[in-house]
Order: C-alpha cells, then sequence, then structure tokens
C-alpha cells in the first residue's frame, strides 16, 4: 500500500452490507464477487487468485460488463469494509491485500480489536480517484455513465457530497425522471414520492421531527417541504430532442445532466478519510473537545466536512495551502493545514490540526494529487487563459478564489467553527499574532508560481511562540 493510491476513510456503500469478496478457494480456482456502486454483484470465476494482480481482475470485470477501454482509466478496484477503503494501484494482489486487512486496520483506523476481528472488506468497482472529472464530459459510453452516476447517486443520498437543499432537490429530481419515468401531471404526488423520499433526498432531510427540539432546528414546521420542491423539480426536468424515439440517448443526458450537477460541488471524485480537529474553547472554563470530521482530498484540494451537521468546515485548493504530517512517538498523529486569514484584521497564518490515524496516507495523496496536475500543466494554459476564474500571479486573491454564491450554502467554509493556531512572522522568528505578514513553518506545498499563497522559506532562527 504503498504511494498515494492507499485510500482510507469514513463507511459509505459498504454500509448498507458487510461482505466478503471471495466466495470459495481451492488449489487453483476462486469464485470472487465483485461489487458494483449500485450494490450489484459481478461473480468471476478466476484462476490462481492468490497471484492475480488487480489489473487483471479489472479486465475481467471490463469483459464481463462489455466496457469500452476508457474504463481503465475511469474506474479502480479497492478494497472496501465499514472501517478503511483501499483503492488498489494496477499491481497490487487483492487476495494478498485482504490477507494482510487486520494489518492495515491496526494501522490506520482506532477500531477495537474486536471488530477488527469481525472486519472484512469486498471488492468493489469504483471511480478513480485520479480520473480529472473534466474527462467525463468527454464519455458517452451509457454503462459508464450509468456506474458513475449510481456512485454519485449514492455519495449524495449518505450525505458523503453536503449539498443544499434546492441542489439535492434538482438531483432527487433527476432520480426520479431515471427511476419514475417522464414526468406526467398528478403522477406522481407529493403523498406517495414523500413514502420513498430517501430514494430521492439524504436521509437527514427526510427526517421528520416533532415537539420543541424539532421546532427549534425548523423542521417540525416544515414537514412536507421537501416532497414539494422535488416534485416541482421533477416537473422541470427536460427532455432531450427526440427522445421518445432513442430513449437510450435520453437516459445518457439525465446521468450526464446529474454528474454536471455533481461537478459544481468541490469535493466531487474525494477520497475520504477520517480524523477528529479540535473544537473552539467556550464557556467560562474555556472546554473545547474534539469534532469528528471527514477530509475529502482530490485533484482539486482538500476540504475537511463535519461529520454530523454535514456541511464543509473549510475548502482550500492546493494554491492556498501547505501541509505536512507528524507522527511523534506514543502521541497521535496529526496532518496540519496551513492557510492564509486574518485575526481582527490582522493578516495571519492559520494551522489547522487534524488527528488522524490516516494522515500519512492524506499527506501522501495530497502530494501525489499536486504531483500529478504539475505533470499536466503544460496543457493547462490553454484552457486556463481564456477561463472565467484565470489570472495572472500578480493579481490579489479574491481574483484567484472567487467568492461564493450563497454565502449560507453547505459547501461554503465556516473558518469561525474552527479552532486554528494563528501565527505571523514578527522580523524575528514566528509569533502568535503578531502584527506583520505571515510565513510557513511547511515547505510542503504546491510552488507553480500562480496561486494566491506566498510563503518564505524557515530558517534556522524560527522558534515557536
Amino acid at each position: 500500500m504503498d504511494r498515494a493510491e492507499g485510500n482510507a476513510g469514513q463507511p459509505g456503500p459498504a454500509e448498507r452490507s458487510h461482505r466478503s469478496s471471495v466466495s470459495s478457494v481451492g488449489a487453483r480456482a476462486a469464485d470472487v464477487l465483485v461489487y458494483l456502486a449500485d450494490d450489484t454483484v459481478v461473480p468471476l470465476a478466476v484462476e490462481n487468485l492468490p497471484i492475480l494482480s488487480a489489473h487483471e481482475l479489472h479486465r475481467a470485470v471490463r469483459e464481463v460488463l462489455q466496457l469500452p477501454d476508457i474504463a481503465l482509466e475511469v474506474f479502480a478496484l479497492w478494497l472496501i469494509s465499514p472501517l478503511l477503503e483501499v483503492q488498489l494501484k494496477p499491481k497490487h494482489q487483492p487476495y494478498k491485500l485482504g490477507r494482510q486487512w487486520p494489518e492495515l486496520l491496526l494501522r490506520f483506523t482506532d477500531a477495537p480489536d474486536d471488530d477488527v476481528a469481525m472486519d472484512e472488506p469486498s471488492l468493489q468497482f469504483r471511480r478513480n480517484v485520479f480520473f480529472p472529472k473534466r474527462r467525463e464530459l468527454q464519455l458517452h459510453d451509457e454503462e459508464v455513465l450509468r456506474l458513475l452516476y449510481e456512485e454519485a447517486k449514492s455519495n449524495v443520498l449518505t450525505a458523503r457530497y453536503p449539498c443544499d437543499l434546492e441542489d439535492c432537490e434538482v438531483l432527487g429530481a433527476l432520480v426520479c425522471r431515471v427511476q419514475l419515468g417522464p414526468y406526467q401531471p398528478g403522477q406522481p404526488t407529493a403523498c406517495t414520492l414523500r413514502e420513498k423520499l430517501d430514494s430521492f433526498l439524504p436521509a437527514h432531510l427526510c427526517k421528520r421531527g416533532h415537539g420543541l427540539f424539532a421546532a427549534l432546528r425548523g423542521r417540525g414546521a416544515k414537514a412536507g417541504l421537501g416532497e414539494q420542491g422535488l416534485l416541482t423539480a421533477y416537473s422541470q426536468v427536460k427532455e432531450a430532442a427526440g427522445s421518445e424515439s432513442e430513449p437510450e440517448a435520453t437516459l445518457r443526458s439525465h446521468y450526464r445532466a446529474y454528474l454536471l450537477k455533481c461537478h459544481e460541488l468541490p469535493f466531487y471524485g474525494c477520497a475520504f478519510f477520517h480524523g477528529e480537529i479540535d473544537k473552539p474553547a467556550q464557556g467560562f472554563l474555556h472546554r473545547g473537545g474534539r469534532k469528528p470530521v471527514i477530509v475529502a482530498i482530490s485533484l482539486e484540494g482538500v476540504h475537511v466536512i463535519d461529520s454530523r451537521e454535514k456541511h464543509v468546515l473549510l475548502g482550500l485548493r492546493f494554491q492556498e495551502l501547505s501541509w505536512d504530517h507528524t507522527c511523534p512517538e506514543e502521541e497521535e498523529p496529526v496532518l496540519w493545514l496551513e492557510f492564509d486569514g486574518d485575526s481582527e484584521g490582522t493578516p495571519v497564518n492559520k494551522l489547522l490540526r487534524i488527528y488522524s490515524k490516516q494522515a500519512e496516507l492524506m499527506s501522501s495523496l495530497i502530494e501525489y494529487c499536486i504531483e500529478l496536475n504539475q505533470a499536466a500543466e503544460p496543457t493547462a494554459p490553454q484552457d486556463s487563459t481564456s477561463g472565467p476564474h484565470s489570472a495572472p500571479s500578480s493579481s490579489p486573491p479574491p481574483a484567484q478564489r472567487p467568492k461564493l454564491r450563497r454565502q449560507s450554502s453547505v459547501v461554503c467554509s465556516r473558518i469561525q467553527h474552527l479552532s486554528t493556531i494563528d501565527y505571523v512572522e514578527d522580523g524575528k522568528g514566528i509569533k502568535r499574532v503578531k502584527p506583520k505578514r505571515t510565513t510557513s513553518f511547511f515547505s510542503r506545498q504546491l510552488s507553480t508560481g500562480q496561486g494566491s499563497y506566498t510563503v518564505v522559506q524557515p530558517t534556522d532562527s524560527l522558534e515557536q511562540g
């Protein structure tokens, strides 16, 4: 599990069942079960399973599903359980990694021994973290688009992809169209949609509360709002021209529309990791504690998501951060994220500390994503010079990172909800919150000269305040 392609994270699709992928093992042959995003199974009868590579299994799945060659880049094989998720490299041997699963759990999770002993991964065919979402626009094969749609839908419904209600309704309406066919006035009604609302909207938006607590959360008084908004959005789904004579083309258009809407989410296509951050001190005794978070990492950047509240706490492009990870003896591993901010109007460097046994995995994935982006840079200027967000390196930060349209959006950073360590450079070293411009602790960062994050390399004289 070297480099960045071992990706661990929170339970997702694997929550639905606890499944084994090897149903029988003989001297030479074995029946292998590979799970798709819609929870269907591809059974494979393979020879020499113990030495079979992920690449060979991937090819077998493609042959059964009759997928085009591009599927080799779009999808990857994953080992997934409720405790850990690992994207496999082509050279990895899934059977061998499956046998090593308890060791991986002990290394990269805090799971109790009893859970480690009972846990068993399933082999799943999922989107490749390193496949750029811009290339999805070039895909035309219906089955490839369907598999991507099913995976994205699962991530929306399980709130792995936090979405605003209006976006959830648009996405849910497309699911209605795929599952129920073209909208017909009066069919379905809001009442019939309510019966299976969790098939179209995330579960936390479907719960109907009662009493004072529900009223305070603004849910009890709004019963029926979700299904009515969903029904309205369903009625507005546009049909492709000539859809009656080409139903397959119509499905492709709806799969594509769903994916394009998901592309607006900054964490689409991410690998997900589990961690904790410090809560801001509150009350007279300055009690803080910790908050569980999901760290989502993609080719575009890093997002820290509140596991319980289902909203983004911090979103950073690679141009906007420095990072490192530390694994001190007898202490918890930590992933450090450093970014520009302000403290009462004073520009500062903010350090966010993420406690996680997966800090090493996250750090490696960030580094690998940056390397892939830099390798693709020769073709980037042609696209970026005419783009709406392009700007020369001397432009101010707002031109580099446009404001979100909805400041109340769940995808908007909530810096005020973070407990960070704030530093500035005072001329002699790094001190906490002094009125001068910042410097960086870390040398590890994206250094293309195109970002808004400016760093002075640390020297021997730097000291912690």
